[in-house]
């Protein structure tokens, strides 16, 4: 993808681009690596630089592929950003399932492996949590007291197999209808948390009057009442109190056994690993998302699951996942979730170009159309094998997509719903959450933020704009990486005991 020269201030992308990337900030009347070109205006690092003119309403090339309008005359040299560009709505040609091949899986005795936690139902984990999930915002409270409990006044003493107890609440779980999607996603992404491989133990409570009944989810989603899940509610118990009390006896009962589960050798297969990026900036499409791309084929040809998400962030670049589908049935399935995205911001007086945020556009961003094809990059090469709705479970191997918001905290909470026991997160500002009871480790984008920030960066792929590094050498780490993180490495946010706000389910329709 880097076709100039290390000491050049600037990236071509593709030969047929109308704009470079800025290595660093150029001021005017600086060259801008093409001969005979100077910058015209200040280019800040991340943004791009125009290396032709651009006449009023045609299009600027970026990856090789659309990503806006010129909004106003462009000559070489100017500083491309709002000010002289725009998108329209998205008109890429598809051919799905052009590309349709097998996944090209390596023979099992070459695939790698990892230590991890095997549960009865098969599932591998990559942590040993206990989780308590609120089915209500009533019980909330109840649940945090709980958590707080075994995690910070000694409850877990004796027990250092088990990582935590993760309190999964949320402001939502009454004054809804049951026959909304909103309440689907609801529900299924409670129910997914409690099936998640990475929690040993489950306790469900609830108020008791929410229309968000705990039994509605065990019996639609077939969770058996056990040893390893539990449910309550504070009415039924008499009280906040007593709940807490009883909560915490079910909870002591669990610990024994969870404690007592060893990691063993396991096959990439246990691993669902999800691919996720926030607070973009212009290298984003540059060094960590292809390289997360290389690593997540690595993955997938070891027999292992990659989930890309977000929806409106595959908005403009669609036609590269569907190109990759296994079969048109995948591929109509991908274009469906793109046309209830367009209905579903259109009812709300929205479009898909509200994304990208404030700190994608100063960090060189400028419509969804670059933002996506740079995302799209997290996906690597692989076959699309099956495209899943809001935390559905996840139940194929090998590259696979969801539908989620471009929301940070609501896709991933939709992932690890689906089945992920894995995260890797790129980032050029700076995102700094965590997402228990999965391990995150943050990718950044730029040496300048990774050394900025360098207590919350697990992995720095700056190498890669500054001409010191490879994609395929940066994906490899990154691989090996994430191994070492699924056998028990722990990540800065996981030191820094960080990821317990991070449970945020998609709220959609009236609340009343």
């Amino acid at each position: 993808m880097l076709t100039v020269p290390d000491a050049a201030p600037t990236i071509l992308l593709h030969p047929v681009d109308t704009v470079r990337v800025a290595r660093r900030p150029i001021e005017p009347g600086q060259p801008v690596g093409v001969p005979g070109i100077l910058a015209r205006q200040a280019v800040p690092s991340g943004h791009k630089v125009a290396i032709r003119p651009v006449a009023l309403g045609d299009s600027i090339l970026k990856y090789g592929q659309i990503i806006g309008y010129a909004t106003a005359p462009i000559e070489a040299g100017d500083h491309v950003h709002l000010q002289n560009m725009a998108m329209h709505e998205s008109e890429v040609h598809h051919e799905f399932a052009a590309d349709a091949r097998a996944t090209p899986l390596l023979p099992e005795a070459e695939r790698r492996t990892f230590e991890g936690y095997l549960r009865a139902d098969g599932q591998v984990g990559t942590r040993n949590y206990i989780g308590i999930i609120s089915s209500v915002n009533c019980s909330a409270t109840v649940s945090r007291a709980i958590a707080d409990h075994f995690n910070n006044k000694g409850g877990l003493e004796g027990f250092p197999n088990v990582d935590g107890v993760v309190a999964l609440t949320h402001g939502m779980g009454c004054a809804l209808s049951l026959k909304t999607e909103g309440y689907t996603y609801l529900a299924r992404t409670l129910s997914g948390y409690a099936r998640n491989p990475n929690f040993a133990g489950i306790l469900m409570i609830g108020l008791g009057c929410e229309s968000n009944q705990i039994s509605f989810i065990t019996e639609k989603y077939g969770l058996e009442e056990g040893p390893t899940l539990r449910t309550m509610t504070i009415q039924q118990l008499g009280g906040t109190r007593k709940t807490v009390e009883q909560a915490s006896a079910l909870i002591r009962e669990m610990l024994p056994a969870a404690n007592a589960i060893p990691r063993t050798t396991q096959p990439l297969s246990g691993l669902k690993l999800a691919l996720e990026c926030g607070g973009s900036d212009g290298y984003s499409g540059i060094s960590a998302n292809p390289a997360l791309g290389y690593a997540s084929d690595l993955l997938v040809r070891n027999g292992g699951t990659a989930v890309l998400a977000e929806t409106p962030e595959i908005y403009g670049a669609e036609h590269l996942l569907t190109r990759r589908a296994v079969s048109p049935a995948v591929a109509q399935k991908l274009m469906d979730r793109i046309s209830w995205w367009r209905d579903y911001t259109e009812r709300h007086g929205m479009e898909l170009n509200n994304n990208p945020s404030h700190g994608n556009k100063a960090g060189g961003l400028t419509t969804i159309l670059e933002k996506s094809l740079g995302a799209v990059a997290k996906g690597g090469s692989m076959p699309l094998e099956a495209v899943y709705e809001y935390a559905e479970l996840i139940d194929r191997t090998g590259f696979v997509f969801m539908d989620t918001p471009g929301y940070d905290p609501v896709a991933v909470t939709g992932q690890i719903a689906g089945g992920c026991n894995m995260l890797i997160f790129t980032t050029g500002r700076g995102s700094v959450s965590g997402w228990k009871p999965v391990p995150t480790i943050k990718v950044a984008t730029n040496t300048e933020m990774f050394e900025h920030m360098v207590e919350d960066m697990d992995f720095n792929c700056g190498g890669i704009v500054t001409g010191e590094d490879s994609i395929e050498a940066a994906g490899q780490r990154m691989f090996d990486k994430l191994l070492a993180v699924a056998s028990g490495e722990r990540t800065l946010s996981e030191i820094y005991d960080y990821g317990d706000n991070e449970f945020v389910p998609w709220q959609l329709g009236a609340v009343t």
